[in-house]
């Protein structure tokens, strides 16, 4: 009897520590592991889906997509990394779909300079970013019920600038992004590496960003260091929707113009590819090199759907089914770390 209770004592302890580490496994990789298994069975459907003319067509469509998940990277880095109560701006994807209208109104109906149209495309996103600053860091209201609702207004806004119409734009920089070619690589793919390690840069490598992640990380302990959270956590708000703004110019370009409802199709991606691109983190936390990442698997995984003749309908549902993932994952991580 005493050989077999010290013989099952350190099985049923291995047995334990293997569940445990499966179900760690589950909760910070899950999602990502999902997407891959799906996108292995999709491939085997189709052979399209790992051709070299797919995988440079996904990555350019993941340029617009990763841009503004940056901007989105930053405002979780600094409000916490919980999908349900941490920090999250849902507004972004209307700021870029704004800018977007903004920019194709002044090119192709007024004939303003390219220069002076960005201009003030970023000025009116820079302004949805303070607005939000002022909701979130100010008034002290919840992130995500405060940039829903400005999410929804800014829609209005844009709409009414664009009277609800599609504008082409055959401007020749918005036609050099959608065209060029820069050492061999799609000029958007470029200008996204470029832009992710700008920003990377700024969250994780500046003084600002070290304030950013540690304002995240535990807001009481970075207040025990001196630092003004609801600045630090109001300058993500107002630096995101700069990034979202300068993101207009590959949604122009891939587009060739700007179309009602691209915002809703953003937001979608840009949440998914945030949070999906922890999973790329050794810590599990969002990253702005995860939140690329993540962009990239979602712009393939949209492809393949419809390479293998998925309906648009379907497409959306495999997405929102990916979020609704990612959310429970977070939520059990937050439950876990307590």
């Amino acid at each position: 009897m005493t050989t077999l209770t010290a013989t099952a004592l350190p099985r049923r302890l291995i047995d334990r520590i293997t569940r445990q580490s499966v179900q760690r496994f589950a909760l910070r990789r899950g999602p990502i592991a999902v997407i891959l298994i799906l996108l292995g069975y999709l491939a085997t459907q189709s052979p399209l889906v790992l051709s070299s003319n797919n995988l440079w067509s996904s990555l350019v469509q993941a340029a617009p997509i990763a841009v503004v998940s940056f901007g989105l990277a930053l405002v979780v880095m600094g409000g916490g990394n919980d999908a349900v109560n941490g920090g999250i701006d849902l507004s972004l994807p209307a700021s870029a779909a704004l800018a977007t209208v903004i920019i194709a109104d002044q090119l192709t109906h007024i004939g303003t300079p390219f220069v002076l149209a960005l201009g003030l495309a970023v000025a009116a996103a820079l302004v949805i970013g303070g607005v939000n600053a002022l909701l979130v860091s100010r008034i002290g209201l919840p992130p995500i019920l405060a940039t829903l609702g400005t999410y929804v207004s800014v829609v209005g806004i844009s709409r009414v600038v664009s009277q609800n119409r599609r504008i082409n734009v055959d401007d020749p920089v918005i036609t050099w992004v959608r065209d060029a070619d820069i050492l061999g690589a799609p000029a958007p793919v470029v200008l996204m590496v470029v832009l992710m390690a700008l920003v990377w840069l700024l969250g994780h490598r500046s003084a600002l960003g070290m304030r950013i992640q540690a304002s995240g990380g535990s807001r009481d302990a970075a207040e025990a260091a001196g630092i003004n959270v609801r600045r630090t956590v109001a300058y993500t708000y107002v630096l995101a929707s700069v990034i979202a703004g300068v993101a207009a110019v590959l949604l122009l370009a891939r587009g060739s113009g700007s179309s009602p409802g691209i915002d809703e199709q953003l937001l979608v991606d840009t949440v998914l590819a945030t949070f999906v691109g922890a999973a790329f983190s050794p810590r599990n936390v969002v990253t702005v090199p995860g939140a690329m990442l993540g962009a990239i698997l979602v712009a393939l995984l949209s492809n393949a759907l419809i390479l293998n003749r998925v309906s648009n309908s379907w497409v959306d549902g495999w997405k929102g089914v990916l979020i609704l993932i990612v959310v429970i994952a977070a939520a059990f991580q937050t439950r876990e770390r307590k």
